[in-house]
């Protein structure tokens, strides 16, 4: 029998399973309050997707508003947080969209799908914005290398990246790779999308104009994914965890193509209102959402819905999560126009409802009504909690736990001795053959890709007109101090971005953490959100929009709080690009920056030492914008030949990096105020190495002077030497400094 509004309105007293589907007691009883009488089946359904944590925000949006709040005066934003993704401008006409998400907790549940569906998803966001996209990255965190599932979930993960992503033919530009014992049984698989398209053709998901039609195109509906956003996104994860197998989704990536091309096709034909992909909550959200930020009013035919599983309940079917779906809004005068372009592209295409002026979203199976609710109420007036906060007792005890008391290299053959166990473990290693399994070339537009600093592609082929891409983290700083880790992670990937010789512009973000019913974790949250929001202001770039993942843990560890930020930048053209490989001998070597002895919460600390404690290196915004503004001068001048940012093992790392890369010796001769451990692994923030050919230093040393950049000669390219040769301290050959970066990982 199906459970009916008005059956609902007859029957107070029956008994419904609100908690099986991831709701707490007052939320059950406020869904009563809002409606005046119990939920359909259909409509528990709908809240409990829409108000879990992954959909409502409901534990950080308190949190999140400093975005609004704080975000500073700019003259790029053209869509802001609220939609899909945000959308930049960059000049000339053209728009940039981009954005990055979570899947964590399907990627440990089925490494392949989770990954590859979280492409997937990431993807459609940029479309549903009238974006064609262009690139992805991905930000992955694994347990230790050499734990016993880490295999599994690394390489189940890296494929399904891969294999989605190449199908879709979209060039992976970049990312990184750690590995940590937190994320053992949580991993973080966060990618992100960047998309173009013209400022006429910017796309949104409100439903404006009554009588227009909702149309759903793409994939038919089946049983994958099912309450994934609530069983999945909502729990901490413990033993019995592969018993949420089927709220996995299953990725078709041909399905997307077909997918991509055809809303290209109907966007740019101006054939669509509003627009909206099927993610997280399915029809659930994209109902309730385009509703909500339309007239109010729909109404949809449930049974009308195509389906590949005819044994999925109408529940079922509200909450499934199926990929490779789209959901616009169509005139109907437009209607066999786009009907004639999805069957040329073979999608389906149903009509299942249309807009009316109700300010009701009304769903009907075989003629009831099954569903009668204020759409705000699903989509955007869900729950609001005021999570208790309270730093943890061991903060103190963490950061007292200095790296003073421990022992350094004292002699150029323990400081090579660290240095090369650094540059062969896993986070540091070449991870080339992680991404030789993406293709990071196809289109013909890519520019810079990973090994380098930033990932870069170029957006008009006529003026050469380019934008550049960095995602960065580092939970070690942010286990440490949050509000500081964040902004570090921050600075890093503006720096990154700047040593391309882009303008960063815009950031996004991914808010990685544990469980935000754990008043510790909700301080490491709240002090991170403060964090990037005061240095989004001291940058003055905005926050475009993200994506928040609470309950990474397992049982009651969590992981190392992993806020990703990711930066994107503008480069008007892309032949001035710098990455970091050098080729001339003779040229010379400087460093820009200040150095300082800051060890704490440092990769050296962590790889020799097996320790974390202390206060993060500190942040000086002004050097950093300083230095960006150095990289731009580069870049228009011509004047480097290479840069490289320091940050993971600082100076030591940064060198034998780039002598790694570009296969030619470098001698060094350092000053006598860097010739310490303490300042050759010091991970101090706003610092750059920069490669310059002879006939551009006295440009360089006069910009530098010209923006008091402070700088330090130390040392130039010498093909004679084999390796890395820092003077009076120690060598590396070329084999020994290949051996390590090669060094296979041990799983």
């Amino acid at each position: 029998m199906v459970d009916t509004v008005s059956n609902a309105a007859n029957t107070p007293e029956l008994m419904q399973p609100w908690q099986k589907l991831g709701l707490k007691e007052d939320e059950y009883l406020k869904i009563k309050e809002i409606l005046g009488r119990r939920p359909t089946a259909a409509e528990l359904a709908m809240y409990s997707v829409m108000w879990s944590e992954h959909c409502s925000y409901k534990s950080s949006k308190v949190h999140l508003r400093q975005f609004g709040e704080k975000q500073p005066d700019s003259d790029v934003l053209l869509v802001g947080i609220g939609e899909n993704a945000g959308v930049v401008d960059i000049g000339d006409n053209w728009a940039v969209t981009f954005k990055v998400e979570s899947h964590n907790h399907p990627s440990f549940i089925e490494p392949y799908q989770g990954a590859a569906t979280g492409i997937g998803g990431i993807v459609r966001d940029i479309l549903a914005m009238g974006a064609r996209p262009i690139a992805v990255m991905d930000s992955l965190r694994f347990g230790s290398s050499d734990a016993t599932d880490t295999a599994r979930v690394l390489n189940g993960v890296v494929s399904g990246i891969g294999g989605y992503g190449n199908s879709l033919g979209l060039p992976n530009i970049g990312g990184e790779t750690v590995f940590h014992p937190s994320y053992a049984g949580n991993p973080l698989v966060n990618a992100l999308c960047v998309g173009v398209m013209k400022h006429d053709q910017i796309l949104t998901s409100g439903a404006e104009e009554v009588g227009d039609l909702v149309l759903l195109y793409g994939a038919a509906t089946g049983g994958d994914g099912i309450g994934g956003v609530s069983v999945l996104a909502s729990e901490v994860f413990d033993e019995t965890a592969s018993t949420a197998r089927p709220s996995v989704q299953v990725g078709d990536p041909f399905m997307e193509k077909l997918l991509i091309e055809a809303t290209l096709e109907m966007a740019r034909a101006n054939l669509i209102e509003a627009i909206q992909d099927l993610g997280g909550a399915g029809l659930s959200c994209a109902t309730s959402e385009m509703a909500s930020n339309g007239t109010g009013g729909m109404r949809i035919q449930l049974d009308s819905v195509p389906l590949r599983d005819n044994t999925l309940s109408l529940e079922e079917i509200l909450m499934s999560e199926s990929q490779e779906r789209m959901c616009a809004i169509i005139a109907p005068d437009n209607l066999n126009q786009v009907l004639e372009i999805c069957e040329k592209w073979d999608l389906n295409a149903t009509v299942i409802g249309e807009v009316t002026d109700s300010n009701s979203l009304e769903i009907y199976w075989h003629n009831e009504l099954i569903v009668d609710v204020p759409p705000r109420t699903v989509a955007h007036e869900g729950p609001v909690y005021q999570r208790p906060i309270q730093r943890p007792a061991e903060q103190d005890n963490l950061i007292n736990n200095s790296t003073s008391s421990l022992k350094k290299p004292v002699n150029g053959d323990e400081i090579k001795s660290d240095l090369l166990k650094l540059i062969s473990h896993p986070n540091l290693v070449d991870k080339g053959w992680i991404t030789e399994q993406y293709d990071r070339y196809v289109r013909g537009d890519t520019v810079l890709a990973a090994p380098d600093d930033a990932g870069m592609i170029r957006v008009d082929r006529k003026t050469g007109k380019g934008i550049a891409v960095s995602l960065d983290g580092n939970g070690r700083y942010c286990k440490l101090d949050p509000y500081l880790g964040a902004q570090l992670n921050l600075a890093e990937a503006y720096r990154n971005v700047a040593m391309s010789g882009a303008r960063p512009i815009a950031i996004t973000n991914c808010l990685n953490f544990g469980s935000p019913e754990d008043p510790g974790v909700m301080w490491q949250f709240a002090e991170a959100v403060t964090g990037l929001a005061d240095a989004a202001l001291e940058f003055d770039i905005p926050v475009t929009g993200g994506n928040v993942s609470f309950y990474n843990q397992t049982g009651d560890v969590a992981i190392l709080p992993t806020p990703v930020v990711g930066v994107l930048g503008v480069l008007d053209e892309v032949g001035k690009r710098i990455n970091r490989v050098y080729s001339t001998s003779g040229s010379k070597v400087y460093l820009l920056g200040e150095t300082k002895p800051e060890l704490d919460g440092s990769i050296w600390a962590e790889i020799v030492h097996n320790h974390l404690g202390g206060r993060p290196p500190a942040i000086d915004f002004a050097a950093e914008k300083i230095l960006a503004r150095c990289m731009r001068n580069f870049s228009a001048y011509r004047i480097a030949e290479a840069t490289h940012d320091l940050s993971d093992g600082g100076l030591l790392v940064a060198l034998a990096e780039m002598v790694y890369d570009s296969g030619i010796g470098m001698r060094i001769d350092l000053p006598d105020e860097l010739q310490t451990s303490e300042m050759l692994f010091s991970e101090s923030s706003a610092r750059a190495v920069v490669v310059v050919s002879e006939f551009g230093d006295n440009a360089f040393l006069q910009l530098c002077q010209e923006l008091a950049q402070p700088f330090s000669y130390i040392g130039e390219i010498d093909e004679r030497i084999d390796g890395l040769l820092v003077t009076d301290l120690f060598a590396i050959s070329q084999v020994e400094i290949l051996s390590c970066f090669s060094s296979p990982l041990t799983t």
